[in-house]
């Protein structure tokens, strides 16, 4: 019988969307380290598209790989936060600066 050491599912967007974005995260007990062939999937879901990602851990360089794969991801995710941060406030800006400007000034400047 499997038992999961680890399993956490959060749903990606708010309720009142009704979307049904989520990621499930499981790792499978190794039993105290006796069972090295367990179950470590990552789930990334939003509305139709789902991908998974595997972190084996049944031999040294399994186990070596899928951390460097979870430190790259997490990398990855943290740098495209920043820049989604980024054009998110740029278009905020944007945003903010065109209610600013009068309709009278718009028709002059054409």
């Amino acid at each position: 019988m499997n038992k999961l050491f680890f399993r956490k599912r959060m749903f990606l967007a708010s309720v009142s969307t009704g979307h049904t974005s989520y990621i499930l995260a499981e790792v499978e007990s190794s039993r105290g380290g006796e069972y090295k062939w367990g179950h470590c999937m990552l789930t990334i879901a939003d509305c139709r598209r789902r991908i998974q990602l595997e972190f084996f851990l049944g031999t040294v360089r399994a186990r070596r790989e899928s951390l460097r794969k979870l430190d790259l991801l997490l990398k990855v995710l943290g740098s495209f936060r920043n820049a989604l941060l980024a054009e998110a406030q740029l278009i905020t800006d944007y945003e903010r600066a065109g209610k600013r400007v009068k309709p009278k000034q718009i028709a002059r400047q054409k």
